[in-house]
């Protein structure tokens, strides 16, 4: 048990990468790791992400954790005080209000671990994800792997006509393209 007059310090963890690089995976396992050390934990998802279930994170191969869905990231502050862990899933798609929120979570000595898309499907910074790296005490960029050629991919590229931000979806609609590869898609969808 940690000593009473041992200050508790917060951090902000941040896992990013392309669709199908296990970024829940990981964001998974790093919260049962807490769990399993008895620490209490909580976790968020976006409303929006019901992909696999309403009330649960669920990784691409199914692996799952119960959670709290939620609209706006201010929730996620009326976190109980004993919690000492704060799990995020999805953070792409919150509003920029999810930084200052993660950043009052760890200054109250929270563990909080984010895991989000780093891009979007055309390639640029995706919401609050590219500022949550930047103040956050620890980032691990995960890779998935190129669909086209087997380098690791760093890209989402999206297989449906659709312009719109947000379009969820899995394998049917998203694939993971190295650089290379995804220049190529992005050329050949220019040209048609």
């Amino acid at each position: 048990m940690i000593s009473e007059n041992i200050k508790k310090n917060g951090c902000i963890e941040v896992i990013c990468g392309s669709m199908f690089s296990g970024k829940t995976e990981e964001l998974i396992r790093r919260l049962k790791r807490a769990q399993f050390a008895n620490q209490k934990i909580e976790i968020f998802k976006p409303e929006v992400d019901t992909r696999y279930s309403d009330m649960d994170v669920v990784s691409h191969d199914l692996h799952s954790i119960p959670c709290t869905p939620v609209k706006a990231p201010a929730r996620m502050l009326e976190t109980a005080e004993d919690t000492q862990v704060i799990g995020i899933d999805e953070a792409q798609f919150f509003d920029d209000s999810l930084i200052n929120v993660a950043q009052e979570l760890a200054n109250r000595g929270k563990r909080v671990i984010i895991a989000g898309l780093d891009t979007d499907f055309k390639g640029k910074p995706f919401g609050p994800i590219p500022a949550l790296m930047a103040v956050a005490e620890d980032v691990q960029k995960v890779h998935a792997i190129c669909v086209k050629c087997g380098n690791l991919a760093n890209h989402s590229h999206r297989l449906t006509k659709s312009h719109k931000l947000v379009v969820l979806g899995e394998k049917d609609v998203y694939e993971p393209l190295c650089r290379q590869c995804y220049n190529e898609a992005m050329a050949a969808e220019k040209a048609e």
